[in-house]
C-alpha cells in the first residue's frame, strides 16, 4: 500500500448521517444506494436526498422500496427519489439495472449484503452466496455503471465492508468452500475483505476516470435486517450484550461522509471507520493489512472478472 497521510476529520463514532452531511449541497448529483429498502440503506439514501441529491433506491423488494422512498420524500421534501429492482445474486437483474441507467452517476453506495448464512448456500452459478452477493454482485454492478461514473468526473463509489474482514482474507484457491469446511463467519469475512480489495484495485484502475473508490465499516448496528440469518449462540449473545452499538443514524454516517464530504475530495483506495480513515492494524478498529494488499487486489479483480465472464 502506498504511504500517505491518514485522513482524520472532525467527526467520530458518535457522529450521525445528518451531522456529516450538514452544509453539503448535492443538488444536480445523482446517487444509487443498494439495499435501500431498510436499515442503513434507507438512512443513507435519506441523508443524500436531504442534501438535494437525486437518489435511486436499488432494491429486491419493490413494495418495501416504494414505502422507503415515500418515507424519504415525506421527511426531506425531495421528490427525486426513485425505486428500481436489483437482485445482486442474479446477473440478469444486475445487467438490466445497469443497462437502464442513463446519464452520469455521481455516487454509488454498494450497501446491500447478507451475513453469516448458517449453512453453505450457492448462487445459480455455484458460487458461495455471500461472496456472490456481497462482492461479485456489487463488482458486476460497478463495472456495468463504469461509463456513467466516468461521465460524472469525480464520482464516488462507497463499498460497505465490515470489521469482520479481519477474520479472513479472500481464499482465492477455495473461494466457495469446496475443499474446506464451510464456516458462516469466514465466508462473510472474505466477502467483506473482497469489498476492500475491490476499492484498492478500482482506485488504481480508474484514477484516470476521476472515480474515487473507497470502503467503509459502518460500526456495529443491531437495528438492521443484516442479522436475520445469524444463528444465535450463548457466546454470540454474550458478545451482543457487551458490544457498544450504534444507532442507524450513526451507522450510516461513514457511508454518507465518504459519499458526500468535500474532505474526501481526491481520496481513493482507502478504508474508513467512524468517519475517518482507519489505521492499518490487526485491531478490529482498524483495517487489516490483508485487505489492502495490492497484489491480492489485482488477483481478485482478475478472478472476479473471469467468473463473471464464465
Amino acid at each position: 500500500m502506498t504511504d500517505h497521510k491518514r485522513l482524520t476529520t472532525p467527526f467520530d463514532k458518535n457522529s450521525t448521517a445528518d451531522e456529516v452531511i450538514e452544509g453539503v449541497d448535492l443538488s444536480g448529483r445523482r446517487a444509487i444506494v443498494t439495499g435501500a429498502s431498510s436499515g442503513l440503506g434507507t438512512e443513507t439514501a435519506r441523508a443524500l436526498a436531504s442534501a438535494g441529491a437525486d437518489v435511486t433506491l436499488a432494491v429486491r423488494n419493490m413494495d418495501a422500496g416504494r414505502e422507503a422512498a415515500e418515507e424519504i420524500t415525506a421527511k426531506t421534501g425531495n421528490t427525486n427519489v426513485h425505486v428500481a429492482r436489483l437482485d445482486l445474486a442474479d446477473r440478469a437483474s444486475i445487467a438490466a439495472f445497469a443497462d437502464a441507467w442513463q446519464g452520469p452517476l455521481h455516487i454509488l453506495v454498494n450497501n446491500a449484503g447478507i451475513m453469516a448464512l448458517p449453512t453453505r448456500r450457492l448462487s445459480p452459478e455455484g458460487w458461495e452466496l455471500q461472496f456472490a452477493t456481497n462482492h461479485l454482485g456489487h463488482f458486476a454492478l460497478t463495472l456495468g455503471l463504469h461509463d456513467a461514473l466516468a461521465a460524472a468526473r469525480g464520482a464516488r463509489v462507497v463499498n460497505v465492508s465490515s470489521a469482520t474482514h479481519h477474520v479472513s482474507p479472500v481464499v482465492l484457491e477455495d473461494i466457495h468452500f469446496q475443499n474446506r469446511p464451510y464456516d458462516p463467519w469466514s465466508a462473510y469475512a472474505q466477502s467483506k475483505t473482497a469489498n476492500v480489495l475491490m476499492a484498492v484495485e478500482g482506485a488504481r484502475r480508474w484514477a484516470g476516470d476521476a472515480i474515487l473508490v473507497n470502503a467503509i465499516h459502518p460500526g456495529a448496528i443491531l437495528e438492521t435486517g443484516l442479522v436475520r440469518h445469524v444463528e444465535m449462540t450463548p457466546e454470540l449473545q454474550a458478545r451482543i450484550d457487551s458490544t457498544e452499538w450504534k444507532t442507524v443514524g450513526q451507522g450510516a454516517a461513514t457511508s454518507v461522509f465518504v459519499a458526500s464530504s468535500p474532505l474526501v475530495d481526491g481520496v481513493t483506495g482507502r478504508y474508513f471507520g467512524d468517519c475517518e480513515e482507519a489505521e492499518v492494524t490487526d485491531d478490529l478498529q482498524g483495517v487489516a493489512p490483508h485487505a489492502l494488499d495490492e497484489s491480492d487486489a489485482e488477483r481478485l479483480w482478475a478472478v472476479s472478472t473471469a467468473m463473471l465472464r464464465s
